[in-house]
């Protein structure tokens, strides 16, 4: 593995236990992929869930951080980082705009602190959340796919992902931008997808990616051009993989310099043998039950995990 591959992929990550697990109503409203479930204990699943993720993931080499969520604030999705945060090897953070108010909690500068105490460097903070005011929302590495490398920036327009937002993330990171609409059939309806990291998840050699749910052609074109010139091998996944959670997935490299696609058991169990082939042509396929958490929180494996950038001491 040599060192330009490290550039695009994480070699740390921040994940958050949650404390206080549960449905919320309120990003439900666009969020189609939650189902409410009828469990006493849904909390205390979702904790084991994670843990056997974490220890999943540890067994394999990856270097992890974990902060612990409390009950300090009531942040039902904690455990999705990746919505609020994201770091940069020159040192930067980012703090990015929510859409649900129950979620804004989430930005806590404990974590921050937490990162410099693990050898970290932070050197600035950009905050993007004033433009909740103006109702303007952009949700980190859920709304933007960035290929570190290449220096492209994917982004689905949707109430989750505003454009003018994306547009100013792009120039400050000089970013080239990729913007494009993603749907999904929701009660004979085409309804927005809420995230780009649902329906697309690019790793160093490739991108798994449902073109089927861009349903204007020439951004359909668009995406695939960008996508080709960067020398990116496609698999193309469908809708129905889609609700799987299989665009939800994040390469990393371990501290073996191995390539690893961590995915949930629902995602793989929905790919076929041609996907996973080609896939495993790059990286070896991680996955783990978080059955809870997918279908309760209407995220997946991707939106757990805040990939860390930073420089270290």
């Amino acid at each position: 593995v040599n060192p330009r591959i490290i550039l695009s992929t994480a070699k740390s990550i921040l994940m958050i236990r949650p404390f206080d697990f549960g449905f919320n109503d309120e990003t439900s409203k666009d969020n189609h992929y939650q189902k409410k479930i009828n469990k006493k204990n849904i909390a205390q699943l979702a904790i084991e869930e994670f843990e056997k993720l974490v220890k999943k993931l540890k067994k394999n080499n990856i270097d992890i951080h974990v902060f612990q969520d409390d009950n300090k604030y009531r942040t039902p999705d904690s455990v999705f980082p990746n919505n609020w945060i994201s770091t940069h090897q020159n040192g930067d953070i980012v703090l990015y705009p929510m859409s649900a108010k129950s979620r804004r909690m989430e930005r806590r500068p404990e974590i921050l602190d937490f990162l410099k105490n693990r050898g970290f460097i932070i050197n600035n903070v950009i905050d993007y959340s004033f433009a909740e005011q103006q109702s303007q929302f952009l949700e980190g590495t859920g709304s933007m796919i960035l290929d570190r490398k290449n220096k492209i920036a994917y982004c689905s327009i949707s109430e989750r992902s505003n454009k003018e937002l994306f547009i100013k993330f792009c120039k400050d990171f000089k970013y080239i931008p990729v913007s494009f609409h993603s749907f999904q059939d929701v009660a004979k309806k085409r309804l927005p997808i809420y995230h780009t990291n649902v329906m697309m998840c690019l790793a160093e050699s490739y991108c798994i990616i449902c073109l089927d749910s861009i349903d204007d052609q020439e951004e359909r074109i668009n995406v695939i051009s960008f996508l080709e010139n960067s020398e990116k091998e496609l698999i193309e996944i469908s809708e129905n993989q889609v609700e799987k959670f299989a665009g939800n997935m994040l390469e990393l490299i371990n501290d073996k310099k191995e390539s690893l696609l961590v995915m949930s058991k629902s995602a793989e169990n929905s790919l076929n043998e041609i996907q996973k082939n080609i896939i495993t042509k790059y990286s070896r396929i991680i996955s783990s039950e978080i059955n809870i958490i997918e279908v309760c929180g209407g995220g997946s494996t991707r939106c757990m995990m805040a990939e860390i950038f930073l420089p270290k001491k």
